[in-house]
């Protein structure tokens, strides 16, 4: 498997060159690695969030089961990622939907 070295995403095989799916970077093949290649089909996009500084949207919005410590709003989005083993819960990210705090609470 080779990474960009751009932008690090997963680069793969175009006749005689490695392209980059995210930023379209270009690599000369080698030839000797290319054995150890394997090409695979373009990532589904679906289920990823993006979100721009100014938003009116991130992640998935809460019911009114949180509350920042910054300015009691009950309202906050939030993420949830394994920063741990598989065998322990997940760990919510919030983010206030009024004053942007962000904090994380473990399950």
């Amino acid at each position: 498997m080779q990474f960009c070295d751009d932008c690090g995403s997963m680069m793969k095989a175009a006749d005689d060159e490695m392209v980059c799916s995210a930023c379209g970077n270009r690599e000369p093949r080698d030839e000797e690695r290319a054995a150890a290649f394997v090409s695979t089909e373009e990532q589904a996009d679906d289920d990823v969030i993006e979100t721009e500084e100014g938003a009116d949207f991130e992640g998935k919005p809460t019911a009114k089961d949180v509350h920042c410590d910054e300015c009691g709003h009950d309202r906050a989005w939030y993420t949830i990622k394994q920063t741990a083993s598989a065998d322990e819960p997940p760990t919510r990210f919030f983010k206030c939907k009024d004053c942007g705090n962000r904090w994380r609470e473990y399950n």
